[in-house]
């Protein structure tokens, strides 16, 4: 596994995108035309411990999915951004609503939609399967693909710089 080569310890936000990212890149529809997402698990528990640990966790994405809002609210992500169709006026709002500097936010996108985000935010990463055009912005790109613990990748090595991990709250949901 490789580290991300960046002052984390300056990171205190994350956002997401959810379509590539936190879900893999192959949608099954369901017979209503509604696209179903699978979601990786570990993702969902380092998501919540970060929101736990007082991490501003964000979730900007072009789908309008009902399931992606329940899953993540349950999760305890309260800046959910669904329907975004420039992610860089979500991400600004993001980032102004906590007061916060690009800098110490880091941004995991997977595909075209999400370049301008990345451009601008403090620590611009992406999944292992991520387009070409988005790898060549990364500072950091995931061992894993999107939908695989590439989320969990990211979040683990903040929360361990922030000494967040494995604190005692941290053995529970």
């Amino acid at each position: 596994m490789s580290t991300i080569n960046y002052d984390l310890s300056r990171i205190k936000a994350l956002a997401f995108d959810v379509d590539g990212v936190l879900s893999s890149t192959t949608v099954p529809l369901h017979p209503s035309g509604e696209p179903m997402r699978t979601v990786n698990i570990k993702d969902g528990y380092a998501l919540q411990l970060a929101v736990k640990k007082g991490i501003h966790i964000a979730i900007i994405t072009g789908g309008r999915t009902e399931a992606v809002r329940i899953r993540f609210e349950a999760l305890g992500v309260k800046d959910l951004y669904m329907g975004s169709s420039v992610k860089i006026h979500d991400y600004r709002a993001f980032r102004d609503k906590y007061g916060l500097s690009d800098d110490e936010i880091l941004y995991m996108g997977d595909d075209v939609p999400d370049i301008e985000v990345m451009r601008e935010c403090g620590l611009p990463c992406c999944p292992k399967d991520a387009v070409p055009e988005v790898k060549a912005v990364a500072k950091y790109i995931s061992y894993a693909d999107g939908g695989c613990g590439c989320g969990r990748d990211v979040i683990e090595q903040v929360l361990k710089v922030h000494d967040k991990w494995m604190a005692q709250d941290a053995f529970g949901w």
